[in-house]
């Protein structure tokens, strides 16, 4: 079957990274990751940008009615995304693949994110890294994958998840949930599906950028979607 997706921006949560279900990062959680990213580009022949959060460190949404200010969190937020952002580079650099990682805020010489530059890497075989989300408070990085999405013309963006898809209700709290293998944008608006966040999800329906949510322990079954086979929940 002719690939359907070439050009493919994949968001990934920091929880992916928790070592031993506590908070921190896991070296070894970095360099599994890498081994995968590094199979599933090789074997699927793509341009691939990575939007990485930061849940295993900061999660800035946690403050939650605590005396603390939502825009110190969610910058504490974009930093713990450059902490998973480089531990990812410098894995998949050391797994043989070639990796940038770009971010959205200024820290140090880290480069800042370039529409022009990144397009250069991805020509020129590189997986791109984007960290630190929108740059922006009260913004999500679900949000930030809409964006560079948007902006870099990318096939298809896939969210990993801890669960096979988009259901009508929480399946793990209901075992009844219906799973969705195909939805439009106004079925999971109508329906009030968590697909992504609202910012996110207008900005892919704008921009008719289709979206499959899929389990993150299938990560390795990815090229299933890219040749348009049934993969996840697609929103398109």
């Amino acid at each position: 079957m002719q690939q359907k997706y070439k050009k493919i921006l994949l968001k990934i949560g920091g929880e992916i990274f928790l070592k031993e279900n506590s908070r921190g990062v896991s070296v070894s959680a970095y360099r599994e990751l890498a081994e995968k990213i590094v199979k599933i580009k090789t074997e699927n022949n793509i341009e691939l940008s990575i939007v990485i959060g930061g849940g295993n460190i900061f999660r800035g949404r946690e403050i939650g009615e605590e005396n603390f200010d939502r825009v110190v969190g969610d910058n504490m937020g974009m930093v713990a995304t450059t902490i998973n952002g480089l531990g990812l580079e410098e894995a998949l650099n050391n797994a043989g693949c070639p990796a940038k990682m770009m971010a959205a805020i200024k820290i140090g010489n880290i480069e800042m994110f370039n529409k022009a530059k990144a397009a250069e890497y991805l020509a020129e075989g590189k997986v791109l890294i984007f960290a630190g989300g929108t740059g922006n408070p009260f913004f999500t990085t679900d949000s930030a994958a809409a964006l560079r999405a948007c902006e870099l013309d990318c096939d298809l963006i896939m969210k990993a998840t801890n669960v096979d898809g988009v259901y009508d209700k929480d399946p793990d709290e209901n075992a009844d949930a219906k799973l969705y293998k195909q939805l439009s944008y106004e079925e999971a608006i109508d329906k009030k599906l968590k697909v992504m966040d609202g910012t996110a999800f207008v900005l892919c329906r704008e921009n008719k950028k289709p979206i499959i949510v899929f389990n993150v322990k299938d990560i390795l079954n990815i090229g299933k979607a890219l040749r348009g086979e049934s993969f996840g929940t697609l929103v398109s």
